[in-house]
């Protein structure tokens, strides 16, 4: 890379509590609910103990409800975002 090269952005990424307090405090059960019926992304083990979220997921399924997406739609977009992580 050459100094006039700009260096890829770090994703960030976010806890599990952090997770629920931007989508409006839901609780941690809550949250594995909805991955269990498609409606969030798994989360990214880091360890054994330690899990995190892409914030840009987070921030597409927020924005899918936001815009009143069905829950159909949610999953496609939940699907959408999990196969693009394996590419």
């Amino acid at each position: 890379m050459n100094a006039h090269s700009p260096t890829p952005a770090a994703p960030n990424y976010v806890r599990p509590k952090d997770t629920c307090h931007q989508l409006g405090g839901m609780g941690l059960s809550t949250l594995y609910a909805h991955m269990d019926r498609g409606l969030f992304v798994k989360p990214i083990a880091l360890s054994r103990r330690f899990v995190v979220f892409p914030q840009e997921e987070v921030t597409a399924i927020i924005n899918a409800r936001m815009a009143g997406k069905t829950d159909e739609e949610v999953r496609q977009l939940v699907a959408e975002l999990m196969e693009k992580r394996r590419a």
